[in-house]
């Protein structure tokens, strides 16, 4: 049996960068440190900044006033920042830069007057934050179904935008629909699906042909590890999620000639890795990592957030 690994795989630059941002709080003013959320979508990761001194809630009011507390990547709708200001909490916001644009965007087109058609998974963390940037001009749309039953007015103007995390496959449906209905849609200058989940799935979809069975490194609430398992399956590739070694099922590996690993962008690839020693340890005979460049995205790390009195923040 042989292990193909792909490549890119785990942390993107904005899990790189929130992570870091929890590390550094912890070491320069000692825990406890509050976290609103998991600053990241990984068990192990949010694990291990809980053992270093992290606290996670889900709401502000879970924290004492006045306290250093970090808003995960995910982003966080507006009234966050109005509980922040109230509880004269001192705020680290570590959003990932690529959802702060959408939230930007969102801002943007609402004052031009349009209603955003917005292409996400209802409940998911960042898509709470970014329809909580404008709730009444802000239509959730997660499926082709939802698309093709949208009542919308051909007069009113509006722009497709999109959760940074879906699949690019899933993501271009939707938007075919709505836009063989709804012709004057305007989609923004750029595209919302980020950078690493795209190179994340290209991979995926690069090693398919060659593979008969996908191990994908993340947890279950990670929204760009999921769609990685279902890229493999919409290519006949049979593909589990995993948080690590002890999640696999030996009975998978039976009969398998070549097995794909990959990870998610919250996936730490020490547990990449401790996967592989698994397959090594069960069959895999050789183990070849597809070549890809690095990524070579950075993220300058977040300052203090200042708040004005109703929670609107500074600059």
């Amino acid at each position: 049996m042989q292990a193909i690994l792909a490549k890119p795989r785990g942390f993107c630059a904005g899990v790189e960068r929130a992570v870091r941002v929890v590390e550094l709080a912890i070491e320069a003013y000692g825990p406890p440190i509050y976290v609103r959320k998991e600053i990241v979508h990984n068990r192990a990761v949010v694990e291990r900044l809980r053992r270093d001194g992290a606290i996670f809630v889900d709401q502000l009011d879970e924290v004492p006033s006045g306290s250093i507390t970090i808003l995960s990547a995910h982003g966080s709708p507006p009234e966050v920042y109005a509980e922040a200001a109230k509880r004269e909490l001192r705020l680290i916001d570590a959003t990932c830069p690529l959802v702060t644009k959408v939230h930007a965007e969102v801002k943007r087109y609402v004052r031009k007057g349009y209603q955003i058609l917005f292409i996400g998974h209802a409940g998911h963390d960042e898509v709470i934050g970014t329809m909580g940037q404008a709730p009444e001009q802000t239509t959730l749309i997660e499926t082709v179904a939802d698309a093709s039953a949208l009542q919308f007015s051909a007069d009113r103007p509006g722009v497709i935008l999109t959760q940074t995390t879906l699949s690019q496959d899933d993501t271009a449906a939707i938007v075919r629909v709505l836009q063989e209905r709804f012709p004057h849609l305007e989609l923004p200058p750029s595209d919302d699906i980020c950078y690493a989940t795209q190179n994340r799935q290209n991979a995926v979809k690069a090693i398919t042909d060659e593979i008969d069975l996908l191990l994908v490194v993340g947890s279950q609430n990670s929204s760009n590890s999921r769609r990685l398992t279902e890229v493999a399956k919409s290519r006949g590739v049979p593909a589990y999620l995993i948080d690590g070694p002890d999640d696999i099922d030996r009975e998978w590996l039976n009969g398998r000639k070549r097995v794909g690993v990959s990870s998610g962008a919250s996936a730490p690839e020490e547990i990449v890795q401790a996967v592989v020693r698994f397959l090594r340890e069960h069959g895999v005979q050789s183990l070849d990592e597809v070549d890809a460049p690095d990524e070579g995205v950075v993220f300058n790390l977040p300052p203090f957030v200042e708040l004005t009195s109703d929670g609107q923040v500074v600059g």
